[in-house]
């Protein structure tokens, strides 16, 4: 069901949720426009002094305030644990084997498809077909280029059929 924008005297749909205040428990429903004015206007840390930001912070980090310097039992030991686990983890981390790269040529291919490393053969599969349509020498619109475009893709693809063990 299609609300009425919660802005007064609007006649638009209110698609839009905005939150009503920091517990983000309620919302308004604004249209587009009115929702962009909402959310260019609105501070969640509105009303709030600076200890009580710091404190909201450190809740959201460490799991409870550190009540400005004065750790509480409780979050004296959070923080603590915390830092340790950073610093046992960071060594840990440091001594674990490195993922093995990617050949420059793999590299050079994803490049021209203007994929990332993580792309999927199915990524590969949709770039080219986007491409090849672009630049195929019977189809594209700047002839001059097409047939240099075209080779390259050509190329591109067929090192990475290789590379993902295609036929």
């Amino acid at each position: 069901m299609i609300r009425k924008c919660d802005h007064p005297g609007c006649t638009k749909a209110g698609t839009c949720r905005a939150p009503k205040d920091r517990t983000l428990q309620e919302y308004w429903m604004f249209c587009p426009e009115h929702a962009a004015e909402y959310n260019k206007n609105w501070n969640y840390y509105a009303g709030m002094t600076d200890e009580e930001i710091e404190d909201d912070w450190e809740t959201s980090v460490f799991g409870s305030p550190l009540k400005s310097g004065r750790p509480s039992k409780t979050s004296g030991t959070d923080y603590a644990k915390f830092i340790n686990d950073f610093l046992t983890g960071r060594s840990q981390f440091d001594k674990m084997p490195q993922p093995s790269k990617l050949p420059t040529n793999v590299t050079s291919a994803l490049r021209v498809f203007d994929l990332g490393i993580s792309a999927s053969w199915r990524d590969v599969g949709i770039k080219y077909r986007t491409l090849a349509k672009k630049y195929h020498p019977d189809t594209a619109t700047d002839k001059k280029n097409a047939a240099v475009e075209f080779s390259k893709i050509s190329a591109a693809y067929d090192i990475l059929k290789k590379h993902f063990g295609k036929k």
